[in-house]
């Protein structure tokens, strides 16, 4: 039913794919990395700042700002343990006191200005911070560490507090930490453990301690971060730096809040681009959390929508409990890249190997078939009766003998497997021990990953404390729960890494002739009418049906002979979000008289509910498509964010939406696409002919264009129901409302 000069979208789908991501004339910047420097359209950064942190964590002078030496003093205890931090990285101890002449035997400086040198490190531990800050920055120290509370965390005269705070070291070169933070950055860590390590990033120093712990497992841990309220230095800084250091294997973060949204998701971008891992437990899920969270840190938790769809388009992996934290990360941080993404549960029970396979299969994990060959194979060592398909039970004997190791040997040469798990759901000597000692023996000669789930809950068996704990390349998981969660990861994280480029690269950098077209049409704190947002939309190449806007029963007569039969009639004003619900609707018309009775009742109910009209719109009716909605909306956090989804009435009764933070290109549509769960309805179901689904991306990536260029102008776009007809033949935006800021 639509003619072909309205069929822009599908005919020309490069162009609109080049528009979207930013393409543009003049001096080429489309492509090349983001540098330091470059914005976007919206006059956003595109790329992190990295701080420079070594003479953080490892300074060359320390001062202590009020240091104690006096038996029973809270402040005792934190000088003593800064003072032996300093002796571990080698710096130089200045305690500061104006009535001391010394503590813990070393001279003591009467004031900041004292300091004999510019100090890297300043640790503040007196009552009223800001004289302090205010002297260290005129003395040029490198960094400064707040504990004190009483900050943003307690309410307005708090935050008003930390921005005092944060305007005394803004411009001044010294970087601060805190307030609201402790001494977890001067934890002692373990130096005698090998191999990548994890570093941990955290808002509340005790939600950091079972990560920490994992030293104590034989993972190493690099560096701790405890971020506080962050009125200067916050999470992001820290994630970009620790994504350059060299020993870093994985960094796991707790986030009760962000301090800013972008500098985040640029943090997340140059992990992303080096293939360092992140972890995270993001709290505020509920809104019970989210208030907690605040009230804990005095920060936006943000929509937890918008903050999922965030950590997944940058590829921060969000996990819900601290045992979760611990063991992904782990994994992560030091599991080979995998070779292929099948998982293959081996076992002494049958029962225990059919409930893992059950786990990991509902967990996503694919879980191939054994080849007839390979089933063969195995079959010389295992009884003909036991199932060896994939999962694989042994039966038991096997395991004490040499045919144990000769299993676990063909399995990791299958090269459908990438992936080995046994589960162990108890000690069973001498059986287990023998197991895990070959599955160990296995795993130092392949370069496949092998996991062992000890089930034990005593956690005190030699086989788990000296073999499988005392191996470096088996991972050792105490719940299968956690097992399956750590390994999905680790597959999701590389396939997500491979195939990586950052949106920001292609981020636009100057306004398209879209945007010159648009900024016309925008009214400054007004709602526009359904006819002026097509208008919007067809400023940036978004289709609409044909429609006339007509002010007269006799002009709408005219008009629907042009448009063509049958019609739809809607009253378009500013005032109007739910036309359908006042009765301001009329479909299927399909003769003169019928139109003009339909003008004269709309502009009726106009009237009668007060509704001020621009006119009547006299439209295309288009039908047989898949109804979607597409929108912008502005979210705290993270600016303007595009959702897409199913639309028409099951937008409300659904919600089966998807969100995505611009910049994006056309792999994280075609991503936020697959992701809904009536997805199927794209495809053709019952008979239904396959939906555009380009035509769709188009139409994503045209409004993600907008929504960047407009930026706060536009405060909110609804595009529903927008109508995606059978492929090939385009989608058409059948209402819009667009709110203007």
């Amino acid at each position: 039913m639509l003619g072909s000069t309205h069929g822009t979208l599908t005919t020309d789908s490069r162009r609109a794919r080049a528009i979207a991501c930013g393409e543009r004339s003049g001096p080429a910047v489309h492509g090349r990395p983001a540098q330091a420097g470059d914005l976007d359209v919206s006059g956003r950064p595109l790329h992190a700042e990295v701080p420079d942190l070594e003479r953080f964590f490892r300074p060359r002078s320390v001062a202590v700002i009020g240091a104690s030496d006096t038996e029973g003093r809270p402040r005792t205890g934190i000088t003593r343990q800064l003072a032996d931090w300093a002796g571990r990285v080698g710096a130089r101890l200045y305690p500061v006191h104006p009535n001391r002449p010394s503590v813990l035997g070393l001279p003591c400086c009467p004031s900041v200005a004292d300091l004999p040198e510019q100090v890297d490190l300043a640790v503040v531990l007196v009552g009223d911070p800001l004289p302090v800050i205010e002297e260290l920055a005129e003395a040029k120290a490198r960094f400064a560490v707040v504990f004190a509370s009483g900050f943003a965390e307690t309410g307005p005269e708090g935050e008003a507090a930390q921005r005092r705070l944060a305007a005394a070291v803004e411009g001044s070169g010294m970087r601060l930490l805190g307030p609201n933070t402790n001494l977890n950055a001067f934890e002692r860590f373990r130096d005698d453990l090998p191999g990548p390590a994890i570093a941990l990033i955290t808002q509340s120093g005790h939600q950091g301690r079972p990560v920490f712990a994992l030293q104590e497992l034989g993972i190493r841990l690099s560096h701790w971060a405890p971020t506080g309220n962050e009125a200067d230095l916050e999470t992001a800084d820290f994630l970009s730096w620790f994504a350059e250091q060299p020993e870093v294997g994985a960094i796991a973060c707790y986030l009760e809040g962000l301090k800013d949204g972008r500098s985040f998701l640029l943090a997340a971008d140059r992990a992303a681009r080096r293939g360092v891992p992140v972890v995270a437990v993001k709290v505020g899920r509920t809104a019970t959390g989210a208030r907690t969270a605040a009230s804990h840190t005095g920060k936006l938790t943000g929509a937890d929508a918008v903050v999922d769809a965030a950590l997944r388009q940058y590829g921060v992996i969000r996990v819900d409990g601290l045992d979760e934290l611990q063991d992904t990360a782990a994994l992560l941080a030091r599991a080979r890249p995998p070779r292929a993404d099948g998982v293959a549960v081996y076992s002494i029970s049958g029962g225990t190997g059919a409930h893992v396979a059950d786990l990991a299969t509902a967990a996503g994990l694919r879980l191939p078939v054994l080849s007839e060959a390979k089933q063969a194979e195995l079959h010389q060592w295992i009884p003909a009766y036991l199932s060896v398909a994939n999962p694989v039970d042994n039966g038991g004997h096997p395991v004490g003998d040499e045919r144990g190791r000769k299993i676990i040997d063909a399995l990791l040469d299958d090269p459908e497997v990438g992936v080995l798990i046994c589960p162990v759901t108890g000690p069973f000597p001498p059986l287990s021990d023998r197991l895990v000692r070959d599955l160990v023996d296995a795993a130092e000669r392949s370069d496949k990953l092998v996991c062992v789930v000890w089930g034990s809950p005593v956690g005190t068996e030699p086989a788990y404390r000296e073999v499988l704990l005392g191996s470096s390349r088996v991972a050792t998981f105490r719940t299968v729960g956690n097992c399956l969660t750590a390994v999905r990861a680790h597959l999701a994280h590389h396939r997500f890494a491979t195939g990586y480029r950052s949106p920001f690269d292609d981020a636009p950098r100057i306004p398209s002739p879209s945007y010159r077209k648009a900024q016309a049409l925008m009214q400054p704190g007004r709602q526009l009418s359904e006819h002026a947002a097509k208008t919007l939309l067809r400023a940036y190449g978004i289709r609409v049906p044909r429609e006339q806007l007509v002010t007269s029963a006799a002009a709408a007569v005219r008009a629907a002979g042009p448009v063509g039969y049958p019609v739809v009639m809607k009253a378009s004003g500013a005032r109007i979000a739910h036309k359908t619900e006042l009765g301001l609707v009329k479909i299927g018309l399909t003769s003169a008289s019928q139109v003009r009775d339909a003008y004269r009742e709309l502009t009726d109910i106009a009237r009668h509910e007060g509704v001020a009209l621009d006119g009547v719109l006299v439209c295309q009716m288009v039908e047989h498509g898949v109804e979607m909605v597409v929108g912008v909306t502005h979210d705290d956090l993270f600016g303007p964010t595009v959702t897409v989804g199913l639309g028409g009435v099951l937008v409300e009764v659904l919600r089966d939406t998807a969100v995505g933070i611009p910049p994006f290109g056309e792999e994280q549509a075609r991503d936020m696409l697959a992701g809904l769960r009536g997805r199927a309805l794209l495809e053709g179901v019952r008979g239904r002919p396959p939906a555009d689904l380009d035509a769709l991306v188009e139409v994503v990536l045209r409004v993600q264009r907008m929504a960047l260029e407009l930026g706060d102008d536009l405060a909110e776009l609804d595009i529903n129901p927008l109508m995606v007809l059978p492929r090939g033949h385009g989608a058409v935006a059948l209402d819009a409302l667009a709110v203007c800021r």
